[in-house]
């Protein structure tokens, strides 16, 4: 029986400082419709992140 392969990262630390800043531009640009507390939310997550 083989060992299951251990799972890799898909992105770096360096890579979820940049999704968040690429986030917080376009929530500036979301900001009064409706999705803008879903793109808030994720913008603290990934600030949990990196």
């Amino acid at each position: 029986m083989t060992e299951p392969q251990r799972s890799r990262a898909v992105f770096s630390t360096e890579d979820f400082r940049l999704i968040r800043e690429a986030v917080a531009t376009h929530l500036e640009k979301v900001k009064d419709a409706p999705e803008s507390t879903k793109y808030a939310n994720l913008y603290h997550r990934l600030g949990r992140v990196a």
